[in-house]
């Protein structure tokens, strides 16, 4: 038997993050408010080619752009 969040096509990563997002909006205004700090987060990656870093990038705005696309 799966589990409903792999029968739905979520990732578990997917899965966690719209639950913790759920349970943040939950609580009352001021923990929410410091919960909901502790949930950002930035991811940056960068290309290597030859042993030598690209450019770093946000995941979230190379998300956007190719979304828009």
């Amino acid at each position: 038997m799966a589990f409903a969040w792999k029968a739905s096509g979520l990732s578990y990563n997917r899965y966690l993050s719209v639950a913790s997002r759920v349970v943040r909006r939950s609580l009352k205004e001021d923990k929410r408010i410091i919960a909901e700090r502790r949930g950002e987060s930035e991811l940056r990656f960068a290309k290597w080619e030859s042993g030598k870093q690209g450019e770093t990038k946000n995941v979230d705005a190379v998300t956007v752009a190719a979304a828009s696309a």
